[in-house]
């Protein structure tokens, strides 16, 4: 219900951002232009207008989700560079060509963008470290966590392989994939060839597994199950946890959390009931979500992934405003537990991240203190 909102209330932001548009840019032709000949000509202005449109509606057309996030953004930039131009004429008492606030709207709007598509496909190396009391069982622990692939967003199977090479360079002790490995649009081949390339990565201890809310599907129309997902992942020797810990090297827990979306989910409590707290615990849960209930236990590291760092402004702040996360993007601790929150290495759908963050996987090492 709240998605359908979310939907409503952005296409009927973009309605009228396209109505602004109409507005100003037939203005531009009357105040920037030749006004007698336009005004005579009034069939000729509209027909330059509505071709403005045409880039926007063929985006649309052929990748709703994109077309509508980087037409929303153009008309919300012209819109608050008209109000500044409009302030500093009024302020300052200047004149400036009708023409001049879409030109820099623009400009600004291809920049932020860009940047955007940027953050969106290059993934970078993001390092944590950390210390503790607890014995590891060795002097260090590596932890790798990638997050969020949604495969078949910003790359292909292939392309997950790539990125693989890069973690396997990071020398994991454990890697931790901490859901929305796959996607509604992810195709079952690309799947296959994601668990392979999991399947070649070295490790100490091992990988293990969570799911997020993406994970087995909305819709139901990919070509694969989410229990053909499991088959296939745990051939490449990953750990699936759903609701489960495992105890390893007799040294520290991996407790894998459902997602939240989950009704027979269970509570921190209970999943952890019966567990040694004297051990080191690393909590994976997808959505950034039960801080208090988590905080409040012997975890002494909690990783998620889930809102690629705020993807898009003003998505990050709104979330944590309204409650649906408790934290949007990197570190923070509230008493004895460390929260890390991954910005992903990819994206759900979008192909830009304009919320500041980046696409990424994360190393965190943990050493001891002693």
């Amino acid at each position: 219900m709240i998605f359908i909102i979310i939907i409503i209330a952005v296409l009927f932001l973009l309605m009228l951002g396209f109505v602004f548009s109409y507005i100003h840019f037939q203005k531009i032709f009357v105040n920037g232009g030749n006004k007698e000949y336009y005004t005579t000509h009034k069939w000729k202005k509209r027909l330059i207008t509505l071709a403005f449109f045409i880039p926007f509606i063929v985006y649309i057309a052929l990748d709703f989700v994109n077309g509508v996030i980087v037409s929303l953004h153009v008309v919300v930039i012209w819109a608050l560079i008209e109000l500044i131009f409009r302030i500093v004429k009024k302020a300052a008492k200047v004149s400036y060509k009708s023409f001049i606030p879409a030109i820099v709207s623009f400009t600004i709007a291809i920049i932020y963008l860009s940047i955007g598509w940027y953050n969106a496909h290059h993934v970078i190396e993001t390092d944590y470290s950390l210390t503790t009391d607890k014995d590891l069982g060795t002097d260090s622990l590596r932890i790798v966590q990638i997050s969020d692939s949604h495969v078949g967003a910003t790359f292909d199977g292939d392309g997950f392989a790539k990125h693989m090479k890069k973690v396997q360079a990071a020398n994991p002790d454990i890697l931790v994939i901490t859901g929305d490995y796959v996607d509604d649009g992810t195709t079952k081949e690309d799947m296959i060839k994601c668990c392979e390339a999991l399947s070649k990565i070295k490790t100490k201890y091992g990988i293990y597994y969570i799911e997020g809310n993406h994970d087995k599907g909305y819709y139901n129309s990919r070509s694969f199950t989410y229990s053909d997902l499991c088959k296939e992942l745990e051939k490449s020797n990953v750990t699936i946890l759903e609701d489960d810990a495992k105890l390893i090297n007799d040294s520290f827990y991996v407790v894998g959390r459902l997602d939240k979306s989950e009704p027979s989910r269970k509570s921190m409590d209970e999943l952890i009931s019966g567990l040694d707290s004297s051990k080191y615990m690393i909590v994976l849960d997808h959505q950034p979500n039960d801080y208090d209930a988590e905080s409040k236990t012997n975890a002494d590291l909690v990783l998620s992934g889930h809102t690629h760092g705020g993807q898009l402004f003003p998505i990050g702040p709104v979330g944590e405003i309204t409650g649906a996360n408790d934290f949007t993007y990197g570190i923070t601790s509230i008493d004895n537990t460390t929260f890390i929150v991954n910005s992903g290495i990819s994206d759900w759908e979008i192909d830009y991240k304009t919320g500041g963050a980046v696409s990424e996987f994360g190393v965190i090492d943990v050493k001891n203190k002693k």
